[in-house]
């Protein structure tokens, strides 16, 4: 039996501009999908790879492409032969996991092979903004927070007066810090005691993308995570002796299907596993809160930063996230 597929473009609005190293967000433009099957149908939601220029727009008009394919009746598998990894795959693989579940009757961390969710310490993320600000940011809108991730830039001083202003505000919490690709081995140096000093847990993505050969060599105190530089299964194959966390975002590698895949070879591989997000609506996290169950660090506070989410919506509570039945994929 085949599918009838609908998709929009939606702009998300932020709170307040958003900034990282080489970008300011000011908005998050997505592509939802909703899949159907008779009078049952499965949601998803996919952000895309802004540095990839994978971005809703391009994304729709890829899906307007495959859809015909995809309405035959494909199964999530055979998706990932029709669309390549990015985020039109992940909004028709994650609208495919609900449909499946109401089709079976069973919630999709059932059909993952995960155990009962239960709710994840995540990160709550501060932009690349001056010291006061992030320290400001700590105290307050990220009060109850038990993690921080901390956005830098490559600006070597600024980004050690970053750090100092978060220890020095929240001396109880979880803290690392993310790059984007902003540094090189020079400008890595000297902000590396200030980690230590600050007892900062995890450096994500420090170099580009296609400069991981730098990370070969290094004798750095505290684990290095890839993001940038794994996007799917394949790539995961080169990170070994580079890096010791991979970044796992369902944008990236195409959906909850091949998240599951890499986050159980990356155990194979030795490497420690965390979730990411790309901004996004609740109905962007509950997959990836699937994916959490089984992950060392959990980054999903893409709502938090939202003028509006969806209802019912994840909710944060004491610093972790807890994805309720009624939001998606246990109905």
């Amino acid at each position: 039996m085949g599918y009838d597929l609908t998709r929009t473009v939606k702009d998300l609005k932020l709170k307040e501009p958003f900034r990282i190293s080489g970008h300011v967000f000011e908005t998050v433009p997505v592509l939802e999908v909703r899949v159907w099957q008779g009078t049952i149908s499965g949601e998803g939601e996919a952000a895309g790879v802004y540095y990839r220029d994978d971005l809703p727009p391009r994304m729709a008009t890829a899906l307007d492409q495959a859809t015909a394919r995809i309405e035959s009746g494909v199964s999530r598998h055979e998706l990932r032969e029709i669309l390549p990894p990015g985020g039109t795959r992940n909004a028709v693989d994650c609208a495919l996991w609900e449909l499946d579940s109401k089709r079976l009757g069973r919630p999709v961390w059932q059909l993952a092979g995960v155990e009962a969710p239960s709710p994840r310490l995540t990160t709550f993320t501060i932009g690349a903004e001056d010291p006061a600000f992030v320290a400001g940011k700590a105290l307050g809108d990220y009060a109850g927070a038990r993690a921080l991730k901390l956005k830098l830039t490559g600006e070597t001083d600024a980004d050690i007066e970053r750090v100092r202003a978060a220890r020095r505000a929240r001396p109880d919490v979880w803290i690392g810090v993310d790059a984007n690709q902003g540094f090189t081995p020079a400008t890595l140096a000297p902000l590396v005691p200030v980690l230590v000093e600050c007892g900062v847990s995890l450096l994500e993505q420090p170099f580009k993308r296609g400069a991981e050969a730098d990370m070969e060599g290094l004798d750095l105190p505290l684990p290095t995570a890839a993001d940038e530089s794994c996007l799917d299964l394949d790539e995961l194959e080169t990170l070994p002796g580079r890096f010791e966390v991979v970044n796992i975002k369902l944008d990236k590698c195409g959906g909850l299907t091949e998240g599951l895949m890499m986050a159980r070879r990356a155990r194979e591989l030795g490497l420690k596993v965390m979730v990411g997000n790309m901004v996004g609506t609740s109905l962007a996290m509950a997959p990836a809160f699937v994916l959490g169950q089984l992950c060392d660090v959990v980054d999903l506070d893409g709502p938090v930063v939202l003028t509006e989410d969806r209802v019912p919506g994840v909710r944060y509570e004491d610093g972790a996230i807890w994805c309720p039945a009624e939001v998606w994929g246990a109905r």
